[in-house]
């Protein structure tokens, strides 16, 4: 063949595999690309070529390395493909021996099957021999089933349990045994009991299931009555048990019989299992409902409610007691017949008390209910007894109420005292007000402060509810004390309302005959603020840090509506003292004052009266009431003096004026040296601005006046220059130039409020200046 011929056969060789195996040719052209990268990367420099030959060398070494294990991998792919063809043919020998035994034995089966017909007549005949035989020998019990059917209705009646049970159980045995028999060989087609038959055996041995019926009957009247047996003849209660006993042992031997028994199972009797010992616990179940039935049906609405829970606690407590010593000894161990009792009773109470806590309860209900179910139940008296300990450890029984039950009755008993509490403070408010309509000096303690009956009567009320709470737990005191203070704050809010409107109608009629006391029942209601702030912060510090102010978003504030109502009766009181001041503030600072010095003594006596009155307010009010009043004074007088009523017309009238103010400030002094003495001096001492004042008229050189504006600046910020320009006219002596600069002096310094300063210039109004000319398109008049 020429060498065209042998490139055109390798093409077609190419291109078949190529048809059948499209994957090589992709592989080929994958291995040629790869190969060609990696010897463009190995040669890429012309002296790499003379290890051209170690390259050739290794890579044929490993070619016939690959070689061989596909040689090796080829043959034993080969011998495994011929030992699974030797399986197969071995496999199929033996298939075709199978078929011939299986066709000979098709063969010899209907050669066989006339044979077996001609035996189904004695089968026939067997069955009804057997059935026959049966009845035979079951005809003396099945004369005698109706007389031992009476007599066991008899030992019933008069139970004698154990007696009645004992036949009941042999009456069972034969009609058991009777349909068996009749079922004829067990596993013999025909053998089945036909429904005519089974029919009239049940009907034959109906009276065997009336008798379970009654002695059931009997067996639960027993175990419902128990307790009264366990106490006068325990011995009915014993029977009882032992046939349960009875019972639940036949119930587990027959069906262990019928487990093992494979296809030829013998059916259950009638009415098996009984399951009497199930049945027994839920009678006892029964009967404890049915006896705490009878304790809830008293009354229990209101005070009756307390005393229905100690029944039940008497009533438990004493069946236990029962249980524990009689009963149990009357049962197998296994029984637990104390646990069961006392799972049974906490069930029928926690179904009770969850009835009891869905009526319409008062506080007081709530209380009850709630401090037998936290208190009571678990105490040592009754479930915490020591010999009931290990069995409510063990029972696990859970809480008489759920978590979210408590919280409930917590609420609702919070809401209840809520209403009671707003009542009675309403009421409280409402005789308060009524004092303060008394022709007389309201009441005073120990020390001789002012007081009313309002804030005892609401001290000692949420004292009580908050100790009562303490008494179910923390948690209860903390949402109690949580409601007393919104309630104090509401208290608080209309206790200021009332004094707004205590003020006004005395403005209306202040000589009304039941204003003559206005004052002092001002006062007594700052000693309540008082009083009640001092309430406050205790029930505060009685709260838990954890529960206080997890009840609500907003919590109450009390203390903030306290002050308010201080602060309300506080301002009442300065302005009735600027009513008794009025008629004689227009006196002062006028050329009358400086000559005679009236009416100063008589604004000292009104203000000696006042100040007498509020040593019968409780500190730290009391200071607080002389510092206002005293700021109340200096204020008015330094307003009188703004007024200009007095313009010096010389240095001595400038020095006399300074003297006599000098001397008012020294007897507002002597009046007000209690202030001192009780460690409660301003940061501005009002007073001290008198002698100021006093220095600036005196001031003998003008040309001293910036320094001294200075000086007044420093101390009173808030002096405008209006104040400034008051007092150089009252002076009299400023010349245009002097009044110019320094009130140029006190616009370039304008300082700033420190903190902390309380201004007086501010509530000084500067009265307009009158014109000194009229206008030229007016006529005066």
């Amino acid at each position: 063949m020429s060498g065209e011929d042998q490139k055109n056969g390798g093409d077609k060789d190419s291109v078949a595999v190529a048809e059948v195996w499209p994957e090589v040719e992709r592989a080929e052209c994958l291995a040629r690309g790869a190969a060609l990268k990696w010897a463009s990367g190995v040669f890429c420099r012309p002296e790499h070529l003379e290890r051209l030959s170690q390259y050739r060398k290794r890579e044929s070494q490993r070619t016939a390395s690959i070689h061989t294990r596909l040689k090796s991998m080829v043959q034993s792919y080969l011998e495994g493909v011929g030992w699974g063809l030797e399986q197969l043919r071995e496999a199929r020998a033996e298939l075709k021996e199978v078929s011939q035994a299986l066709r000979k034995a098709g063969l010899e089966s209907s050669r066989s099957e006339d044979g077996v017909k001609s035996l189904e007549r004695l089968r026939e005949v067997s069955v009804n021999h057997r059935q026959l035989l049966a009845a035979v020998s079951n005809l003396p019990h099945l004369y005698s089933v109706r007389s031992m059917v009476l007599e066991t209705e008899r030992l019933v009646e008069s139970r004698r349990l154990l007696e009645a049970h004992a036949r009941l159980m042999d009456l069972e045995r034969w009609h058991d045994d009777i349909l068996w028999q009749l079922h004829g060989a067990a596993g013999m087609p025909g053998s089945a009991l036909s429904a005519e038959d089974r029919e009239l055996v049940t009907k034959y041995f109906s009276g065997v299931g009336q008798l379970v019926d009654a002695l059931g009957k009997e067996l639960w009247a027993v175990v419902s009555s128990a307790l009264a047996l366990a106490r006068q003849n325990p011995t009915p209660f014993v029977s009882a048990v032992r046939i349960v006993e009875r019972e639940e042992a036949l119930d587990r031997a027959l069906l262990e019989e019928r487990v093992g028994s494979g296809i030829n199972t013998r059916p259950l009797p009638p009415g098996r299992p009984r399951c009497w010992r199930a049945k027994f616990f839920q009678v006892l179940e029964e009967a404890v409902s049915a006896r705490f039935r009878s304790v809830s049906y008293l009354h229990t609405r209101g005070p009756g409610l307390a005393g229905h829970l100690s029944a039940l606690q008497h009533g438990i407590m004493g069946d236990l007691a029962t249980v524990c010593h009689l009963l149990e000894h009357c049962v197998p161990p296994h029984y637990q017949l104390t646990a069961a009792y006392l799972r049974a009773s906490h069930h029928c109470l926690h179904s009770h008390l969850a009835q009891v806590s869905s009526w319409d309860l008062e506080s007081g209900e709530i209380f009850a209910v709630l401090n037998w179910v936290l208190h009571i139940y678990n105490s040592p008296e009754m479930m915490g007894h020591p010999e009931l300990m290990t069995e409510m450890e063990r029972e696990e029984l859970g809480p008489l109420i759920s978590a979210k039950g408590l919280e409930h009755l917590q609420h609702k008993y919070v809401q209840s005292v809520r209403k009671s509490v707003s009542e009675w403070m309403h009421k409280a408010l409402q005789v308060e007000l009524q004092d303060w309509q008394r022709d007389q000096e309201p009441d005073t303690d120990h020390e001789g402060f002012y007081q009313t009956s309002l804030p005892t009567i609401i001290t000692q009320m949420l004292e009580e509810n908050a100790q009562v709470a303490l008494m179910i737990g923390e948690s209860l005191r903390d949402q109690t004390i949580q409601m007393g203070l919104y309630e104090m704050e509401n208290l608080l809010n209309r206790f200021r309302e009332a004094l707004v409107e205590f003020g006004k109608e005395h403005r209306r009629d202040p000589s009304n005959n039941k204003s003559k006391f206005y004052l002092h029942y001002l006062l007594a209601s700052i000693s309540n603020c008082i009083i009640l702030k001092k309430s406050t912060e205790s029930l505060q510090q009685q709260q838990s840090s954890l529960s206080a102010g997890q009840f609500s978003r907003t919590p109450p504030n009390p203390l903030a509506a306290l002050d308010r109502a201080v602060r309300r009766a506080c301002r009442l009181v300065m302005d009735q003292l600027l009513l008794d001041l009025q008629p004689f503030l227009p006196g002062l600072l006028t050329r009358p004052w400086l000559a005679q010095g009236d009416p100063t003594p008589k604004l000292c006596h009104i203000l000696e009266g006042h100040l007498e009155l509020y040593s019968r307010v409780q500190p730290p009010c009391r200071q607080r009431l002389q510092e206002e009043a005293q700021w109340l004074m200096v204020v008015e007088y330094v307003r009188a003096l703004m007024q200009k009523r007095l313009v010096c017309r010389s240095a001595a009238e400038r020095r006399q004026l300074a003297q006599q103010m000098v001397q008012d400030d020294q007897q507002f002094r002597d009046i007000f040296h209690g202030l001192e003495g009780d460690g409660s001096v301003p940061e501005v001492n009002p007073l001290a601005l008198l002698p100021v004042l006093a220095d600036f008229i005196r001031l003998k050189d003008p040309s001293m006046l910036t320094l001294e504006v200075s000086g007044l600046v420093a101390k009173y910020p808030d002096i405008s220059d209006e104040h400034v320009s008051v007092l150089l006219d009252i002076r009299g002596d400023i010349s245009r130039d002097i009044r110019g600069t320094v009130l140029d002096l006190l616009e370039q310094s304008a300082p700033s409020l420190p903190a902390g300063y309380r201004p007086i210039f501010t509530d000084i109004l500067v009265p307009p200046s009158t014109l000194a000319f009229c206008l030229p398109t007016a006529k005066c008049a």
